[in-house]
């Protein structure tokens, strides 16, 4: 029996743990290689760990920290209904004239004008009336409205008048022999009852004769560019006593600017111990804001109307309107048409409503869903004269915190020279998204 020497050519245990013959050519490991390669397998592992649970958390920080982008405003004017054009009631007879002055803000610094029918010159009958009175007060002036002046006495020339335009089918007033009265007296019963015998008294009082007053009413017309009125007697009983709508209208205003003249024709009755209580000829006083201040009819197709007005429209001052009509059908016809004339510069100025409170005129709308409104804060309207353009701007800021109530701007509404503003304010708050949300979008966050 052969034995082998183990010691000299056998193999321990241990090497034959370190020698592993997987097949032919196989060498053995080296022990200290394989400890490195253990050390690098555990230092890979635990890259890969840092990898695996640092890449999520790190998203995590960025998505909920990364900035949003702000949300989408749009906005548009809101609408309104414009104002219409003032429509203004002219005569449809005969021939008119109007004039309108003051809110010069609204109408401009020559105020309103408008005419209807031919400028011929018409009879003008008693508007003849406010031609005397102005020409015997520039030759007997007054020192005030209530100034009585000189005391006039009546005498049978004069009394005798009274028959003489009676029998013509003028106004007259009684006027006794040996009567007297004072200047603003007499005026007055020339002016408010039309008095056509007072007329021709008073004239003949302030320049001695008939054809005295004749001449120097004349000059007076002359000096005063009323070259389309004729004058021949101080009444107006005369059809040759004409003029123009144009020129009446300038002696309107001239009437209306002297005191005395502007308070006796605003004054409705008249009452003196002569004749007692006279009616003024004029019946739209007080009504409409009608203050004076002359008719003048001569029959049927001859009724005219001179006269001013005083209209509160409702802008801070009232309107200062002067009118005419020349050759109205009727006392009546004449009379409605001043009344729808007044009533037609009236309701040419309007309050154009433009916006209420809480009318959207925008919106704002965010990626995730919230959305809030732009609203007009407060209601808003224009008081304007005809249809006069009204534009309008707004003015508006991105919101600092998209809060309910926020303002954000204004908005602002021009018509001449008149404006009206209203603020702009968000309606609703938009809330921030939620982390699910930021986790979930990345491709919506910025940064």
């Amino acid at each position: 029996m052969t034995t082998k020497d183990q010691g000299a050519s056998g193999l321990s245990g241990l090497d034959e743990l370190m020698y592993e013959p997987d097949g032919a050519g196989d060498e053995p490991r080296d022990p200290g290689r394989r400890r490195s390669g253990r050390r690098i397998g555990l230092i890979v592992a635990a890259v890969v760990l840092v990898i695996v649970l640092g890449v999520p958390a790190a998203y995590v920080g960025w998505a909920v920290t990364a900035p949003l982008a702000p949300p989408v405003a749009s906005s548009q004017a809101p609408d309104f209904t414009p104002a219409t054009a003032a429509a203004i009631t002219l005569s449809p007879e005969g021939s008119s004239a109007l004039s309108v002055i003051g809110g010069a803000a609204y109408l401009g610094p020559d105020g309103l004008s408008a005419t209807s029918g031919s400028d011929e010159a018409r009879p003008i009958a008693s508007i003849s009336k406010l031609i005397t009175a102005l020409v015997v007060l520039d030759a007997k002036p007054l020192a005030g409205p209530d100034d009585p002046g000189p005391t006039i006495t009546f005498d049978k020339a004069d009394h005798d008048l009274y028959d003489q335009y009676y029998v013509q089918g003028a106004t007259v007033a009684a006027m006794p022999t040996g009567s007297f009265m004072t200047e603003r007296d007499a005026l007055a019963t020339m002016l408010i009852p039309s008095a056509s015998n007072y007329a021709d008294a008073v004239s003949t009082w302030a320049f001695g004769s008939p054809g005295a007053f004749v001449s120097a009413a004349r000059r007076w017309l002359t000096a005063q560019g009323l070259t389309a009125t004729t004058i021949v007697e101080p009444t107006g009983i005369s059809r040759r006593n004409t003029s123009t709508p144009a020129d009446v209208m300038t002696i309107g205003k001239l009437a209306a600017a002297n005191p005395t003249i502007a308070k006796l024709a605003a004054t409705p009755t008249l009452s003196l111990p002569i004749f007692g209580t006279l009616s003024n000829t004029n019946d739209l006083l007080g009504r409409s804001g009608v203050t004076g201040l002359k008719t003048g009819n001569l029959g049927e197709g001859s009724y005219n109307l001179l006269y001013t007005a005083t209209v509160d429209v409702g802008i801070g001052e009232p309107l200062s309107v002067t009118g005419v009509i020349l050759g109205g059908s009727s006392r009546q016809s004449v009379d409605a048409t001043v009344l729808a004339q007044l009533d037609s510069i009236r309701a040419g100025f309007h309050s154009v409503s433009l916006a209420t409170a809480g009318q959207v005129v925008g919106s704002y709308a965010t990626a995730w869903g919230a959305s809030a409104e732009l609203v007009v804060a407060d209601s808003a309207s224009i008081l304007t004269w005809s249809d006069t353009a009204i534009t309008m701007t707004m003015d508006v800021s991105d919101p600092a915190d998209y809060r309910d109530g926020e303002v954000v701007g204004s908005i602002t509404w021009t018509a001449g020279s008149q404006t009206a503003t209203a603020p702009l304010e968000v309606r609703g708050s938009i809330e921030q998204p939620t982390q699910w949300w930021r986790l979930t979008h990345p491709g919506e966050l910025g940064g």
